[in-house]
């Protein structure tokens, strides 16, 4: 193959370093769209980031929850209802608190984290819908026994000791590990971590 040459009276005109201009612009244009960007999550705003579990507690397998409520109940288990939002500062904090939950009790009980986004409005459908749970506040967690009876309805920052505590009252079991006193860490600007105190 021989190379194309471009026609003398183009080179000549006014239009080559139009086309140079151009193809600079698109070049520059290209390398702004990959460039790589720094990460503009924040555990302290309320600003949406994304799956609040993947990203501040390194666990996105908590989210979609395998059962559902009324599943939950029907099957006798007990449950830890939990409402977040991905956009709430609360909810990127407590999102370890539940990871956690999830190592300690994940095959005992039935962990049901819900965004309360599609919540807003719903008319309440009973017992078995969360919406008959929900207060309106963020995170709230509401903890039942095998029966349905609500052991726990509480909201902020609950801590895994307190909610272990109820677990165990309505299993009968003690945790995965053994019950510790724990506390959440930041280990870089975006993840943190359940601990256990000494």
């Amino acid at each position: 193959m021989t190379p194309t040459r471009l026609p003398l009276r183009l080179l000549r005109s006014n239009a080559f370093p139009f086309l140079i201009r151009r193809s600079l612009a698109l070049l520059v244009a290209l390398f702004l769209l990959l460039a790589p960007r720094p990460a503009l999550a924040s555990l302290t705003t309320n600003s949406y980031d994304g799956n609040i579990f993947a990203l501040y507690a390194g666990n996105g397998s908590l989210v979609p929850p395998r059962s559902t409520l009324a599943q939950a109940r029907a099957d006798h288990r007990p449950v830890v209802l939990v409402f977040y939002l991905d956009d709430s500062a609360d909810s990127k904090q407590f999102a370890p608190v539940l990871s956690e939950l999830q190592r300690l009790w994940g095959r005992t009980v039935e962990l049901i984290p819900l965004t309360t986004d599609p919540l807003q409005g719903l008319a309440d459908q009973g017992a078995d819908d969360p919406v008959h749970y929900w207060n309106g506040t963020i995170p709230q967690v509401v903890v039942f026994d095998g029966d349905g009876k609500v052991l726990l309805d509480a909201n902020g920052q609950v801590n895994t000791t307190t909610i272990s505590a109820v677990l165990s009252k309505a299993t009968g079991l003690e945790p995965a590990g053994g019950e510790r006193a724990t506390s959440t860490r930041s280990f870089n600007e975006l993840n943190s971590e359940v601990v256990s105190g000494s």
